[in-house]
């Protein structure tokens, strides 16, 4: 059994069995939908995209919201072109954003996150409501007034979960799966995965949460070994697939995720 935003998923074996695994990856999502959008124009550029937050999480879909955006700061570029403007080049994109029709999507699912982190069955009904008896057009906005990182518990408040070992065939450990993402980094470049304090680790989160770096990253980048007695944390950043989740689920905001060197990184052949 897996746990997904919540849920619990029974997967269904015999629809896996004798299957072969021929990819692996990871990506952090940016759920927040609309009620977290951050300015979108900046001098000399824009926000577009996913990674924007311009994402439906109700839909898990943001590809069409990719495409949408950027060709409105497209048409933003050429009509400043067109106009000989050189600044606020892209001043037209916001506004044209929120004219579109993916405005208007975003706007009916922007309730969707907040209510699920408030459970599965309030989450289910309070979403239900909205879209299906209100067709998304609600009069109130819920928002979500804690940061992913702030929602992480002490380890002494919950027990150890006792996963079986993966069987090879349905479940796979980390490293194997981290090797068929194709990840490479250059061994003799610069760690792209900092620390503001490197006594945070073993003082905090290994002492209070039980070093939960180990858990939630999906590539078994960190680890903690002991050296002469001591607990320390190892970073293995040749491991990285780029989700970007230690940076965000950290606790006290103490790994910092840095642009690695070249093009080291995941390369999903299989795409």
């Amino acid at each position: 059994m897996k746990n997904f935003n919540g849920i619990n998923c029974i997967p269904r074996f015999d629809t896996f069995e004798g299957g072969k695994r021929i990819a692996y990856g990871a990506r952090a999502l940016t759920a927040g939908g609309l009620n977290s959008l951050p300015k979108t124009v900046f001098p000399g550029g824009a926000l577009i995209g996913c990674d924007a937050g311009f994402l439906n999480a109700s839909r898990i879909k943001g590809s069409h919201a990719a495409i949408k955006t950027g060709m409105l700061a497209a048409e933003a570029a050429v009509a400043a072109l067109n106009d000989n403007r050189s600044a606020d080049v892209l001043s037209a994109y916001p506004s044209a954003f929120q004219k579109s029709w993916l405005h208007t999507e975003l706007n009916q699912a922007r309730n969707f996150k907040p209510w699920m982190s408030k459970g599965l069955y309030l989450g289910t009904l309070m979403v239900g409501i909205e879209q299906k008896l209100l067709g998304g057009n609600m009069p109130w906005t819920v928002h979500i007034k804690h940061a992913d990182h702030e929602c992480l518990e002490p380890a002494s408040a919950h027990k150890p979960i006792d996963y079986p070992k993966p069987d090879g065939k349905i479940s796979f450990d980390r490293l194997s799966s981290v090797f068929i993402s194709n990840t490479n980094h250059a061994e003799n470049q610069p760690n792209h995965l900092t620390l503001k304090d490197t006594t945070i680790p073993v003082s905090l989160n290994l002492k209070t949460y039980a070093g939960p770096e180990q858990r939630y990253c999906p590539a078994g980048v960190y680890e903690y070994i002991e050296v002469d007695g001591q607990p320390r944390l190892q970073i293995n950043s040749q491991n990285c697939v780029h989700c970007k989740t230690c940076d965000i689920k950290d606790p006290s905001q103490n790994i910092i995720w840095i642009t690695p060197e070249g093009g080291g990184g995941p390369n999903y052949g299989a795409m």
